[in-house]
């Protein structure tokens, strides 16, 4: 019978795990405070390879230590990797327990990596003939390993997808046979385990040599035949590089290993010591698997007890008078149209299900709905405000909005399925609604079967059985504040904006229509005759070929499909090509035309001729407000015709006012507040434009006077720029200067702001440290990829950890005063329908509107004390359009 013998990296697969589960790391801690990420997607890679493999007999090979022959051969080798955190090392030693109490072996061998562990291993089972050989990595390097015997999975996403190498996928994928992969090693070097190969030699050039001369050895024996002389020269001075590279890339396959095959039978599992291994790490999960009452855990769902709720057991409901959990199913996400299918409420081990929301209406379950004193614990607290309103029902007293806390936690963490989001904070026995519901929007099931019931109680439960837990974590996190104080508030200040809505005449947007259609009409005949034929100008390919082909335009990006016609390509053709600007203008209106006027025109509601956006309190990784169905932030502003589509917004009632106040240069403002540098402090507090002054201070100007609307235009780009981390490759995109100058511009810049220099080094270090940033109301977002080997991915990592603070901030800096905002309006008609960015839009009756003039800005700019003033601007008329 021929066996299988299943071989893991065990130090691969553990860092694989430990930083797929980054962002979760806070999550992922025992009782003890043990960190338990890398053990969980360890256990996670286990259950998945044993099931689809059934090994006969398996090894974990660990590396033993830093000091290996390759060490000594190379003293720089693997010398640039960071250390090791501390959050992952101490897990270690709890992996080889797991592995142990799984059946499996684990070895380690002094001088020696993994690598060849596996390798020699592998080689022998090969060699004893009746071995089927599965190798598990990390680590492409192993795949040099791959025979007709032997496979390597290669983890791709995280630790369970898994990309199987054979002989010929290594070719297909690759380029040249697996023996042949130490070669291209041996040329190029590798970074990543820190030793050169040959100068000016990587990947495509490493390939085309091996693929041409077959070995490294071949190669130098025909060193003549290469073609190019820098390359031959190369090649000859870094011989002695190359084949030490060749080297230090080679498996071993020949280690003096001290366990044989015969040692490696697979046992299975060891329930007891899993058992108690689990409880230890609190697997709950995991212990569910096994069968296990977890006691600290919270109950199975499987086993949840629950009534049907009807007219004659509702007074049972009256049994909670501190505290319940209340879930409201609807058939689709957007609640304002959505049906309503049926809910469920109830606490600890009491439940009640019901697909009959006309119970909703009932005395007994409106008082505890609308109670100040009963405690509610929600999904989406705005969501069920918004669901329950529809039923004529208040919601009050949401203590708990599962969404909420999950987002705050790990911005990441912004389902909105419950069954997804319980999953995330260890809560596993639940399904998730397309498991349900099968995939699409519309939920389509029937609301009388059990599986729907049940499905209620199961979300609802979660919501329970997480309370504490995620609570506790906020704590931990120090954002409890932040949930209570900010996000809980502003979820009930939108609900009522959304439902309020904010009234659209459609005579005005079917004019404008008309308008539009007229125009796209002129400019499409103007396109025609300047191309000389008629085309389809929506047709990326088809105007390439007008524009590269038949015109023959300078050609400054292709795609794989053909010329690129993407608008920064047609912005610098323009100026010498009149047709490309009409092509631009014509984009243009027809987005306005079908986005805008079309999509604001489907969505106005016939009842009361006003739109309902949805606000996304969960979206964004900085804590800003997006809006959808529709999306009214991102009406244009840029051009008069898309400024023109405001006119639309009108007040609800006669002779009010369209009211919009705006804050000034919040987020720099945020800057010269957080990063406490004296120059921008100065120049905020003197009132002076902070555009004109930056360009007065890099481009060494006596006053603001002398101050040029170009060389303004030029330092603003540098101002916001800093703000979002913008290279010198950047800037001189953006402002059409020289990289040269640009660069110049950044560095005159910081020596002009240099506490705002000092920041930016100060918060990378923080991200680096910490792995994550905070806003001033301490909302937090994770960095996983803040010290990755990759320049590209770090880069990016550095930048979000400089803007996400002053991003971020200004986020936190609305969300407060649009809470006071309502609190002060609250005895008043004036209402606020919008939030657009920084700017609050209102609709303000005739008799109010001087009250408002002082009120809204006061609200505004006193929402958070910084070092430096807020300001304030505003503006009203008969539409959104005149308030600009």
């Amino acid at each position: 019978m021929t066996k299988k013998l299943l071989l893991i990296d065990g130090n691969s697969i553990a860092f694989k795990a430990f930083y797929a589960l980054y962002q979760s790391l806070d999550r992922f801690t025992n009782s003890s405070g043990l960190h338990t990420s890398a053990i969980y997607g360890f256990n996670r890679m286990l259950d998945k390879v044993l099931e689809e493999e059934k090994p006969t007999d398996v090894l974990v090979a660990f590396d033993a230590g830093k000091v290996t022959f390759r060490t000594k051969m190379y003293s720089d080798y693997k010398g640039g990797r960071a250390k090791t955190p501390t959050e992952l090392s101490e897990q270690f030693p709890f992996l080889k327990e797991l592995v142990a109490a799984r059946g499996i072996k684990s070895y380690e061998l002094p001088d020696y990596e993994a690598d060849d562990i596996i390798g020699t291993l592998a080689k022998q089972a090969e060699t004893a003939g009746d071995y089927q050989v599965v190798i598990v990595t990390g680590d492409r390097d192993l795949t040099q390993l791959t025979s007709d015997k032997t496979t390597v999975q290669v983890s791709k996403k995280g630790v369970t997808e898994l990309e199987t190498y054979t002989p010929e996928h290594v070719e297909k994928k690759l380029g040249v046979k697996p023996s042949q992969i130490i070669e291209i090693k041996g040329l190029k070097g590798d970074n990543s385990d820190n030793y050169p190969g040959v100068e000016k030699v990587g990947d495509k050039t490493a390939l085309k040599l091996v693929q041409q001369f077959g070995t490294i050895d071949n190669l130098y024996d025909h060193i003549d035949e290469v073609s190019g002389k820098k390359l031959k020269e190369h090649l000859i001075h870094d011989e002695d590089q190359a084949r030490r590279a060749k080297v230090l890339a080679t498996i071993n396959r020949d280690a003096p290993v001290t366990i044989s095959l015969a040692d490696l039978d697979y046992t299975g599992d060891d329930l007891d010591k899993l058992t108690d291994f689990y409880e230890r790490m609190n697997f709950k999960s995991f212990l569910s698997k096994l069968g296990v009452d977890d006691q600290s855990s919270q109950e199975q769902l499987a086993t949840i007890k629950c009534e049907v709720l009807t007219n004659k057991n509702l007074d049972e409901l009256k049994q909670f008078q501190d505290e319940v959990s209340f879930h409201l199913e609807m058939s689709d996400e957007n609640y304002h149209t959505a049906d309503l299918l049926g809910f469920a409420i109830g606490q600890g081990e009491k439940w009640f299900v019901t697909n009959d929301v006309t119970l909703l209406k009932t005395p007994t379950i409106k008082d505890i709905l609308t109670s100040s004193t009963i405690k509610k614990n929600v999904f989406d607290a705005k969501r069920t405000f918004v669901g329950l309103f529809r039923q004529s029902i208040e919601l009050r007293n949401v203590d708990f909005d599962m969404l909420l806390v999950s987002y705050l936690l790990n911005t990441t963490n912004n389902s909105n399925d419950v069954g997804t989001v319980a999953k995330l904070h260890g809560f596993n026995n639940i399904k998730t609604d397309e498991e349900v519901y099968g995939k699409g929007a519309k939920r389509s099931i029937d609301t009388e079967s059990q599986a729907f019931l049940d499905h209620l109680v199961h979300k609802a439960k979660a919501i329970d059985a997480l309370h504490d837990a995620m609570f506790a974590d906020l704590d931990k996190h120090n954002q409890t504040t932040l949930y209570r104080d900010i996000e809980i508030k502003i979820a009930f200040v939108l609900a009522k904006m959304e439902i309020s809505g904010i009234k659209v005449q459609a005579s005005t947007l079917e004019e404008m229509g008309s308008k539009f259609t007229e125009r796209l009409s002129e400019i499409k005949q103007t396109i025609y005759q300047q191309a000389g034929e008629e085309f389809n100008i929506g047709s990326p390919k088809q105007l390439g070929t007008i524009l590269f082909e038949k015109l023959r335009l300078p050609i400054l990006k292709k795609t794989k499909t053909g010329y690129s016609t993407s608008v920064d390509v047609l912005e610098k053709l323009a100026p010498d090509a009149p047709i490309v600007q009409n092509v631009l203008n014509y984009r243009q209106i027809s987005k306005l035309l079908s986005t805008y006027v079309d999509g604001l025109l489907k969505v106005i509601h016939k009842d009361d001729s006003k739109v309902h956006t949805r606000y996304l309190q969960t979206l964004t990784q900085t804590g800003r407000l997006s809006s959808v169905d529709p999306n009214l932030q991102n009406i244009p502003v840029r051009t008069e015709e898309g400024r023109l589509i405001r006119q639309a917004f009108i007040p609800s009632h006669p002779g009010w006012q369209i009211f919009s106040s705006d804050y000034s240069q919040i987020e720099l403002r945020v800057l010269a507040s957080i990063t406490n540098d004296k120059n921008m402090q100065e120049a905020f507090r003197e009132g002076e434009d902070i555009h004109a002054t930056t360009a007065r201070r890099i481009f060494g100007l006596k006053s603001n006077d002398e101050v040029t609307p170009e060389l303004r235009r030029q330092a603003k780009a540098v101002n916001f720029g800093i703000v979002y981390g913008i290279s010198d490759f950047g800037l001189s995109k953006n402002t059409g200067i020289t990289r040269k100058q640009a660069h110049q511009f950044i560095q005159r810049y910081f020596e002009e702001y240099p506490g705002v220099k000092k920041y930016m080094e100060d918060i990378v270090e923080f991200a680096r440290n910490h792995r994550y940033v905070e806003t001033i109301a301490h909302r937090r977002r994770y960095l996983p990829d803040i010290n990755s080997k990759s320049f590209n991915l770090r880069s990016f990592a550095e930048r979000t950890a400089m803007n996400t603070p002053i991003q971020g901030s200004a986020a936190d800096i609305i969300k407060i005063a649009m809470i006071n905002m309502d609190e002060a309006l609250k005895d008043m008609q004036t209402t606020m329908l919008l939030q657009v960015h920084d700017e609050l839009i209102f609709e303000v009756p005739a008799d109010e509107l001087e009250t408002v003039k002082t009120l809204i800005p006061k609200v505004m700019d006193s929402a958070i004390k910084l070092n430096v003033p807020l300001k304030v601007e505003s503006h009203w008329g008969k539409t959104w359009y005149d308030a600009k």
